[in-house]
């Protein structure tokens, strides 16, 4: 049974997230929708006083009927909420399984890049039904003094809302019918269910933290704004062209006034009363302690978050992305009083926190991570896997003196600095000359793994570490000097790419099946990958043209990182790698979660490849840690290592 809802609540979906919006008193189902596999469709008009018809609220709990939903977490969360009992393991999610296979998110532009036709595809006027009857009003003379717009205000309105509904449902259906062709694995079903009660479960976070904090930004962004006007003459020094105006007439031009900008700026050490300008800029640019007011606002009533990650987010990799307070860049904390700078901020005491660490947003932001606690009694434990994708992509192409660094004494900076110097390992320690080279061995193995070159180094960091422009060729020469495998990996996951869509036959390299799959009745096509987990990767209507090198390439379809389009894209073997890599260590993480499970543990939240546990206090980071180093039964020979902690925060 296909399965569609139109809810209501006076909580912010799109700021709260869906787990604070249907724990809101006034959350309601308005209108229930199914469709059945066998074409019986309907829907229930619980606004308008109908009931959810026997069979299909005896469906909801039946073991034998399976649930499908446009993001099935949602309709099972509301669900349940309004008291219909509906286990998570009957219930499937379209949406997931079309990130699995390379769709967009968003059921009307998965619709579309999927292939239904125009009338099979969401309302255009659905947004607007739904501002009408699903978001509060504010009371007014001319509405009645009402703070909802019932069925009744706009019977024509109405109708075609419950026409909007059954159009969803039925969408829904057409979507699943042509994803059925290319099935998930059940293993998956089981990752997609647990991370759904995840954030069903969600986090503890320290309210009086973030009410303190928001409380010295708000004294801190006045006092500034208060202080910039003063010394500019400025109406609003928070506009980028009345800033950059007063900078050049005060002897500093500048061409924009980004982050990276300001900092240089900043370190060339500008005269006087400039030089605080762009002090306060940097400061009022702060944009991550906006993320207190993201966890305000997500914040339900037991003082927890919910639903901060998103199954499949990343669909090139299958990573899990980040939602609501985005944890996959929060800022790193250096402050070595963390409790007592805590203790200020609950406090509000924005002139405590600047008189001994001299900036507040700065301070403010290195706290953010502290506002994540664990439940009475319990202690956060965090592991997460140390240079998982190093490891990957050594184990993959089979470079052997990488898996033997691992294997032993796992200090891959100094040994791939060895390697691509010809230095003595033992010379590369703290003390001697040869140390410097430790930073160019470690850049060049965070930056170049994928194909990259000198810019890649640039990206990650070399010219901040003092290496020299002029140096980084040579670099990138002698770290694919020292790694012939993980080069030659390049070009054979590229060519057997090629030759899959060329010759339509499958391609077999590393453990890795290239595969052109595709289905006769709704003319969909994928570039499939086939990792050693036994999940693939999904590159969907691929074809073969020259890219802007001149060489034969593969593109295929996806959503424009920057124009959020469906559009064309173009991959080479370095960046096929990458996706491959990740996928795997990713696939490492899913049997780590499935480990901590089995075990009864509670996983609240992970960040790429570090997962974070609400745990009581016998359970410790080396435990977690010891899951982690287990063989992965599917990637013999793969050696892994975590690393961790328990604390409070």
């Amino acid at each position: 049974m296909s399965i569609d809802i139109e809810t209501r609540s006076s909580v912010d979906i799109k700021k709260s997230g869906a787990y604070k919006y249907a724990q809101s008193p006034d959350f309601e189902i308005l209108l229930f929708a199914w469709q059945w596999e066998n074409g019986d469709a309907g829907i229930a008009d619980l606004a308008g006083g109908e009931s959810i018809p026997i069979r299909e609220r005896i469906a909801l709990s039946d073991s034998f009927v399976v649930k499908h939903a446009y993001n099935a977490a949602f309709e099972w969360y509301c669900l349940n909420q309004a008291g219909y009992q509906t286990p998570i393991n009957q219930w499937r999610c379209t949406m997931a399984h079309g990130l699995y296979c390379g769709y967009p998110a968003g059921l009307e532009v998965m619709g579309k890049a999927i292939g239904l036709p125009q009338e099979s595809r969401k309302l255009a006027t659905g947004k607007a039904l739904i501002r009408y009857f699903c978001t509060p009003r504010k009371p007014s003379r001319t509405n009645g003094n009402r703070t909802w717009n019932q069925p009744w205000h706009d019977e024509e309105k109405w109708k075609l809302f419950k026409e909007y509904c059954a159009r969803d449902v039925a969408t829904e259906r057409e979507i699943l019918k042509r994803l059925e062709f290319f099935p998930m694995p059940e293993s998956e079903w089981g990752q997609w269910r647990m991370d759904v009660l995840m954030n069903a479960y969600g986090v503890r976070a320290d309210g009086e933290l973030i009410r303190g904090a928001l409380d010295i930004d708000g004294i801190s962004r006045e006092r500034l704004t208060g202080e910039a006007v003063a010394l500019s003459g400025l109406d609003n020094p928070n506009s980028t062209s009345q800033l950059m105006k007063w900078l050049a007439d005060n002897g500093t031009e500048v061409g924009d006034l980004r982050k990276e900008t300001v900092g240089e700026l900043l370190k060339s050490r500008q005269e006087g009363n400039v030089q605080r300008m762009l002090e306060i800029r940097q400061r009022l640019g702060k944009t991550s302690v906006k993320k207190y007011a993201a966890m305000e606002a997500a914040l339900c009533g037991d003082g927890r978050i919910r639903g901060l990650t998103q199954y499949y987010g990343a669909n090139r990799t299958g990573r899990w992305a980040g939602r609501l307070v985005q944890l996959q860049n929060l800022p790193r904390n250096y402050i070595k009083s963390l409790d007592y700078a805590r203790k200020l901020a609950k406090e509000g005491n924005h002139d405590g926190i600047q008189l001994l660490y001299g900036n507040a947003q700065d301070t403010l932001s290195q706290l953010i991570r502290t506002a994540f606690i664990p439940s009475e009694g319990n202690r956060l434990v965090v592991a997460d896997f140390s240079a998982i994708e190093a490891r990957v992509i050594a184990w993959l192409a089979g470079e052997r003196w990488v898996n033997d660094v691992f294997a032993t004494h796992g200090k891959i900076y100094e040994a791939t600095a060895s390697q691509m110097f010809h230095v003595p390992i033992e010379k590369i320690v703290k003390g001697n000359p040869e140390y410097s080279l430790r930073q160019k061995g470690k850049v060049a193995t965070l930056a170049l793994g994928y194909q990259g070159g000198a810019s890649a180094l640039i990206a990650m960091g070399a010219l901040q570490m003092g290496i020299p422009e002029e140096e980084l060729p040579d670099i990138v020469a002698r770290w694919r000097k020292a790694n012939p495998r993980i080069r030659d990996l390049w070009y054979a996951v590229e060519q057997a790419a090629v030759t899959a869509l060329q010759t339509a036959a499958p391609q077999a390299i590393n453990g890795l099946i290239f595969r052109p799959e595709g289905d006769l009745v709704y003319g969909q096509t994928f570039l499939t990958v086939r990792l050693p987990s036994g999940r693939k990767l999904f590159y969907p209507k691929p074809f073969l043209k020259e890219n802007q090198f001149g060489r034969l390439a593969v593109h295929y379809y996806s959503m424009g990182q920057q124009t959020r389009k469906w559009e064309v894209s173009s991959t080479y073997g370095g960046k096929l790698t990458e996706n491959i890599v990740q996928a795997i260590a990713r696939d490492c993480l899913a049997v780590t979660l499935e480990r901590i499970a089995e075990r009864g543990l509670k996983v609240v939240f992970h960040v790429h490849d570090e997962v974070i546990l609400d745990a009581p206090p016998d359970v410790t980071a080396d435990q977690v840690c010891a899951l982690m180093a287990e063989p992965i039964p599917w990637a013999p020979g793969l050696i892994l290592k975590g690393a961790g902690f328990e604390s409070g925060y």
